[in-house]
């Protein structure tokens, strides 16, 4: 869904951006969600960069599911849940999206990324987003894309490194929270919704 940042969101974004401060970065682009954007800002008090809003990068479209609780969903979609798990296709959410979609819109940013004249890039995305292109980089069969990280954290970096010898990336890190260890109440353990019950 659409939502504002939390204030537990805006203190995990202000926490990164002191992380990222010493890193080189050189553009910022973000999703055009709301949340992402206010992520982008907030990173961007200690940045000071252009920040570039880019709707390709928006969260994988959940259809149906979007707005409901991990319960409700366990009801209304038992069967395609059941059917997800079982990892054989790249399925679509009813009436939304599947990996491929992502990759399809998401692959063209990657590549005029890659040609731009930008040394580090920091990009705030979404956690279908992060892990349907860090499949795609792996190598991995799109349907497996979920095996990567089931609960990524707000905020948590993952690197890509462009290779223009042999014209790939390699992935150098993946739902790296440092910066917010030592801050219990913001990981998603504290505040997650417990998985829907399956009885």
């Amino acid at each position: 869904m659409n939502v504002d940042l939390s204030q537990e969101g805006r203190r995990q974004a202000a926490l990164l951006g002191c992380r990222l401060t010493d890193w080189g970065i050189d553009a910022l682009y973000s999703s055009d969600l709301i949340r992402a954007v206010q992520t982008a800002r907030e990173i961007n008090r200690f940045l000071s960069l252009p920040h570039t809003i880019c709707p390709d990068l928006r969260e994988i479209s959940f259809g149906e599911m979007e707005g409901l609780t991990n319960e409700e969903i366990g009801v209304r979609f038992k069967e395609f849940k059941k059917q997800q798990e079982t990892m054989t296709a790249d399925l679509p959410y009813p009436g939304g999206e599947c990996a491929g979609d992502v990759v399809r819109r998401v692959e063209p940013f990657l590549d005029e990324m890659t040609r731009s004249h930008y040394k580090r890039i920091a990009v705030v995305t979404h956690g279908g987003v992060i892990r349907a292109m860090t499949a795609l980089c792996l190598g991995m069969p799109l349907e497996k894309w979920r095996l990567l990280g089931k609960d990524l954290e707000n905020t948590s970096i993952t690197e890509l490194k462009w290779d223009p010898v042999h014209r790939r990336f390699t992935v150098e890190r993946f739902n790296d929270y440092a910066h917010l260890e030592g801050h219990s109440l913001l990981l998603r353990s504290s505040w997650a919704e417990p998985p829907a019950s399956h009885s």
